[in-house]
């Protein structure tokens, strides 16, 4: 049974408090603190993640939805105390925090469990947008790519916006961080990925031509929302690729983008 918490300064909620505060809660550097999980969903996804659970949280009748292991802490608050406790209204009823886990090591990711299979990847630019990463990490899970490769100035993928909009699927997703940018696009290519970077620049070759089963192991680049890849990432590329439009459209979200491009190059 979860145990009542009237006060929200209680410490058994502290992975809880403040969650309005930017990217991360205060006094925190960027891509630390616990793992923050939004709706019973994307609970019941973390469950059945490798990632610990340490504690859940929600209104009065919310968690009985879980199927909540028994060394899991559980607490119910009204949600009035609740909103004081987390600095916003909270919708979805339930909220639970993890452990974080480390990035997966480049070369396994690269790998895979089994280096014969086919493979696909999303490698991302500068994505400093976390409801953006997230939308690109529901997608990926939904069309059958294998991982995120992410360049140094992303944003954290295991962010609470970013867990929230992927609805939990970016917990299964492993991911890794490519230090030097866009140098380490090599170590792709010594893997034997095709690499395709997306643009909308006329000069580009229709995704459409790009054929996944004359290559195996395709890796899509991804830039931020506007400015798009740099330069230096599209050279870095085999492949720059654009998605046919209709005139006058010049191009979509990325978040959009990348949804078609998982689904053209499964």
């Amino acid at each position: 049974m979860p145990e009542p918490i009237a006060d929200p300064a209680d410490p058994r909620v502290a992975d809880f408090r403040d969650l309005h505060a930017g990217d991360r809660p205060a006094g925190r550097a960027r891509g630390t603190g616990p793992v923050i999980v939004e709706g019973v969903p994307a609970v019941q996804r973390l469950l059945a993640s490798p990632y610990r659970v340490r504690a859940v949280l929600g209104v009065p009748g919310r968690l009985a939805a879980l199927d909540l292991p028994g060394d899991v802490p559980a607490y119910e608050m009204d949600e009035w105390a609740l909103s004081d406790l987390i600095g916003f209204r909270l919708t979805r009823g339930v909220l639970a925090s993890a452990d974080r886990r480390p990035p997966a090591d480049v070369g396994a990711l690269l790998a895979g469990p089994d280096p014969a299979a086919p493979r696909r990847l999303a490698v991302l630019e500068a994505l400093n947008d976390a409801e953006n990463l997230g939308s690109i990490a529901r997608s990926a899970v939904a069309l059958g790519v294998d991982g995120l490769l992410l360049d140094p100035r992303c944003a954290d993928p295991l962010y609470r916006r970013a867990v929230r909009v992927s609805m939990g699927h970016v917990l299964a997703l492993p991911f890794a961080v490519l230090p030097g940018w866009p140098g380490d696009l090599d170590r792709l290519h010594d893997a034997g990925y095709l690499t395709v970077a997306l643009t909308p620049a006329p000069d580009a070759v229709d995704l459409g031509d790009v054929d996944p089963r004359a290559h195996p192991r395709t890796a899509v680049l991804l830039g931020a929302e506007g400015p798009g890849l740099t330069p230096e990432a599209q050279a870095a590329a085999r492949v720059r690729a654009r998605i046919p439009m209709r005139a006058g459209v010049d191009s979509l979200g990325v978040a959009a983008a990348a949804a078609v491009a998982f689904a053209t190059l499964r």
